[in-house]
């Protein structure tokens, strides 16, 4: 199913979009969209939703199954309290992808703003995964509680850092593995960093494999380059502050 969503105000693209999912379609495209908000946000089920065009804020917030592909461009909070599902882009992304985001995978091929990974949090089952295929910007992996952040680097300069400042501030849980080099001065002081064990690289691949069905890439190719691990020093860096 087609829905054009050119001039469309976002609230009624996505009653559309709702209407669509209601009456049983399990494929839908949309064509011209241009900056509308919460796409994708709360739907359910085995559905998948192609973007043609750049979708707004919070794409596919709190969605909890569904896959949602978009051949552009997206912006800021995209994943934002995902349960579970798939969002690819086949382009560059803004800030705090993945904020609060619980489950699925985001996968971007390309480079994300600030503070991505802010808050993410994994429970029982559900494990965050956000793989980034270019760099990323300050303040990555804020407050991480859960789940796992890939930062690949690929086609960046060699003058051009991987990551920005501030990496992992406040981290209290979860993974992050950067495919480069680092500073100490670009970590928060709550993160170690360690050269990933081979039951890590193991487990890297598992998750890079799929990342590189979608966008066409090698993952024996991708995995030339080292990786770093970083992971939070304590599950309570902040407790001090605390009366209990």
């Amino acid at each position: 199913m087609k829905i054009d969503a050119n001039g469309l105000y976002y609230k009624d693209l996505n009653e559309k979009i709702y209407q669509a999912v209601v009456s049983g379609k399990r494929e839908i495209v949309l064509e011209n969209v241009n900056g509308q908000r919460y796409i994708g946000g709360g739907l359910r089920g085995d559905v998948k939703v192609v973007i043609n065009g750049v979708p707004g804020n919070d794409l596919a917030s709190f969605m909890d199954g569904p896959t949602i592909i978009v051949k552009s461009n997206g912006q800021d909070g995209i994943g934002n309290t995902m349960n579970a599902g798939r969002v690819v882009v086949y382009g560059d992304a803004g800030d705090i992808i993945g904020y609060s985001m619980r489950g699925g995978r985001i996968y971007i091929k390309g480079d994300v703003g600030y503070r991505v990974g802010i808050h993410m949090k994994s429970y029982k089952g559900s494990y965050p995964v956000v793989i980034i295929g270019g760099c990323a910007r300050d303040f990555l992996g804020e407050y991480m509680a859960g789940g796992l952040l890939i930062i690949l680097g690929l086609n960046r300069g060699d003058d051009l850092p991987i990551v920005g400042n501030y990496v992992g501030t406040g981290m209290h849980g979860g993974l992050i593995y950067i495919r480069g080099e680092l500073e100490d001065y670009q970590l928060g002081k709550e993160v170690g960093i360690e050269e990933p064990s081979s039951e890590d690289l193991e487990q890297l691949e598992g998750y890079l494999e799929e990342y590189c069905n979608y966008f066409g890439l090698n993952v024996e190719d991708v995995q030339q380059k080292p990786f770093l691990k970083l992971y939070p020093r304590s599950h309570r860096p902040y407790g001090r502050l605390y009366a209990y």
